[in-house]
């Protein structure tokens, strides 16, 4: 079965196999594809990243000099989605320097579409540091924000990759949408504080 395989070749990567290495990349690349594509559909339409330069340097990351210990393919896929987050991040940072006036100071709707608008550099950001916000309230409930809103999981796909209830999921995952979107419609700088 593909994914004791995979669970296998992760073990052996982590031991620094790099024909391992090869094996994995070709088992893997069709989900990280995935995973990137749904990461790509809430970026801004001129973005220069593509999926597939996502995937790479993901997995360029994922598989550099610091070994990992992976528990299973889970752990790998939870663990890319973040990465790709973390990389398309990175990338909105850059733009939005390189914009005139700076980062903008405005409030962020949320919606299931958020990173479609106009201004996503800006929003990608916003988001991005309440997410921060909400990982120091409840951890949980921003892993699962990530596995859904950036890595594009299903329910039940982040049910079983946290291993967790398809109900806690949904309950989790509505509330922290909650408190998003309250977070994200005042204005920057107004952000209430932990725990409040």
């Amino acid at each position: 079965m593909e994914s004791t395989e995979v669970t296998q070749l992760l073990g052996r990567v982590a031991q620094g196999d790099k024909v391992s290495e090869n094996r994995l990349l070709e088992l893997v690349y069709g989900e990280l594809k995935r995973l990137a594509t749904q990461a790509m559909r809430r970026e801004r339409q001129d973005h220069t990243l593509q999926p597939s330069a996502l995937v790479n340097e993901a997995y360029c990351r994922l598989a550099g000099t610091q070994r990992i210990p992976w528990e299973n393919r889970r752990h790998f896929y939870a663990t890319a989605a973040k990465l790709m987050r973390n990389i398309l991040i990175d990338y909105s940072r850059e733009h939005q320097a390189a914009k005139r006036g700076g980062p903008d100071q405005h409030k962020v709707e949320w919606s299931d579409d958020l990173l479609r608008v106009e201004n996503s550099s800006a929003t990608f950001l916003a988001l991005d540091q309440a997410l921060q916000r909400l990982a120091k309230i409840d951890a949980r409930q921003a892993q699962i924000v990530e596995l859904r809103f950036f890595g594009g999981l299903s329910v039940e796909e982040t049910a079983a990759t946290m291993n967790l209830s398809e109900r806690t999921v949904k309950r989790d995952w509505m509330v922290a949408r909650a408190w998003l979107e309250a977070e994200l419609s005042r204005p920057a700088g107004e952000a209430h504080a932990v725990g409040a």
